[in-house]
């Protein structure tokens, strides 16, 4: 079916001339010729894609981009403006824009923008096929953000979700490993069976064979009764096997013979039980750097990483500390009477802030604000993000301090961007390539980095 795009500029002849040009490729194009008449067709028809301009009257091209995406979520913009600042631009995708335009601009290259949000839209829409409850506890909308990186972590899941590959979740502390897990689940074949969730690191040694394997009566001082592993319970199901590299190489391998036998067996027992389960294995470090120092047996991480899912730390894609920080105010509200709002400048200096403790540690700053705030407006000092020697941001100190940690990030990352721009310095995409990065996201870095960019934006 062709996708159903709103285009809105209250300039006539540019309207009729991109709804005219679409309509030549095979699209469903509606018209507006403001922002008001726009959000009521939005709420009315579905609506994949909408293209409007930025400077429009009475309501801007921003505004019409907030208030949309409140009644229509799915759909995507683009923004098309001739007043074409990046400021304007980088404020578009932070609001949630799918992607922009500067006018004037090519038939060509409306059509591949158009064609490529069109895709997205389609493959976002897969999410509304699954149930709302479920959905909405462990399912796609637990992970916010409308980032580029988000955007590509959303799609693989759709992509492997479906089938019964095996799926390695790698990501730092507090990024929502665990929810990506969650994800895959939900959207597989077995969102109906059990998803059993165990931390290795929160598990002694001696006691995470009998919990993942189960064990018989006697097996052990203790085991007063048989009882059932984790694996049996996550029968059908997914089985998540959260820090799998806290594990010992003697626990490995019999993990490992689980996952090619499918069987298990309980300690104390000759006999081994058939499971069906998929396995999601998330871990917070460098796994490839774990196997060449033998610490983590190579075979046995070959079986794991069927599919890897990187999950993007915080600092990379800071465009998303905006709508993460309103959802975890709105969590923090719900179980509070007290009225709380996020000020423009609180969430100014949130994105100064390159969180190295992730989603997670965005989140305690919230319900630390929500909290101890004395108004109902958030300010930036209602959020003390941590220095050195643990005094705020805006603390004075007549001795010289050691650099934060995102401060040690921040110049870790400029001396990495600065060492692959001395070996391809005419060539931003195999830069990125080289920092595994896209372009857009090396693009911003540099920008908050203060290096040096083109004007433009890149593309893809």
């Amino acid at each position: 079916m062709p996708g159903h795009i709103l285009v809105v500029d209250d300039q006539r002849n540019m309207r009729a001339t991109t709804a005219m040009l679409l309509r030549s490729e095979g699209y469903s194009v509606l018209e507006a010729a403001s922002g008001d008449e726009a959000l009521a067709i939005l709420a009315e028809k579905p609506v994949e894609l909408l293209l409007t301009d930025f400077k429009m009257e009475p309501m801007d091209g921003l505004t019409l981009l907030r208030k949309g995406l409140e009644i229509s979520p799915q759909t995507q913009v683009i923004i098309m403006t001739a007043y074409g600042s990046i400021e304007s631009a980088v404020e578009a995708m932070r609001g949630g824009a799918y992607d922009y335009l500067t006018k004037p601009f090519k038939e060509g290259e409306l059509v591949h923008r158009v064609q490529r949000a069109l895709e997205r839209a389609k493959l976002l829409s897969a999410v509304d096929l699954f149930a709302d409850e479920f959905n909405a506890r462990h399912g796609l909308t637990a992970l916010i953000g409308r980032s580029p990186a988000m955007r590509e972590l959303t799609s693989r899941i759709l992509k492997v979700a479906p089938s019964d590959a095996t799926v390695l979740v790698m990501g730092e502390s507090g990024t929502g490993k665990e929810l990506v897990a969650r994800a895959v689940h939900a959207h597989s074949r077995r969102k109906d069976r059990p998803f059993v969730p165990v931390n290795c690191a929160a598990i002694a040694e001696g006691l995470l064979e009998s919990e993942l394997f189960g064990h018989a009566k006697g097996a052990f001082t203790g085991a007063i009764r048989s009882r059932k592993g984790l694996f049996e319970e996550a029968d059908g199901g997914t089985l998540f096997i959260d820090e799998v590299t806290e594990t010992t190489p003697a626990f490995q391998t019999k993990l490992l013979r689980v996952l090619q036998d499918g069987e298990v067996r309980r300690v104390g027992e000759s006999t081994s039980l058939t499971v069906d389960v998929r396995i999601v294995a998330a871990t917070n470090r460098d796994i490839e750097a774990e196997v060449k120092s033998k610490r983590f047996r190579q075979d046995l991480y070959y079986r794991l990483n069927v599919v890897s899912l990187r999950v993007p730390p915080l600092r990379e894609r800071l465009e998303d500390v905006p709508i993460l920080a309103e959802h975890f105010l709105q969590k923090a509200i719900a179980r509070s009477p007290q009225k709380r709002r996020l000020t423009a400048a609180a969430v100014e200096h949130l994105l100064g802030y390159s969180f190295p403790g992730n989603v997670r540690e965005l989140e305690n700053l919230v319900e630390q604000a929500a909290a101890l705030a004395e108004g109902e407006d958030l300010l930036p000092e209602d959020f003390p993000t941590p220095k050195a020697n643990g005094s705020s941001p805006n603390a004075a100190s007549s001795t010289p301090m050691a650099p934060s940690l995102a401060e040690a990030v921040a110049e870790a990352e400029r001396k990495a961007i600065v060492h692959a721009l001395e070996r391809s310095p005419d060539d931003l995409a195999k830069v990125a390539f080289e920092l595994a990065v896209s372009p857009t996201t090396l693009w911003r870095k540099m920008k908050r980095l203060g290096l040096k960019v083109s004007p433009e934006e890149p593309r893809g």
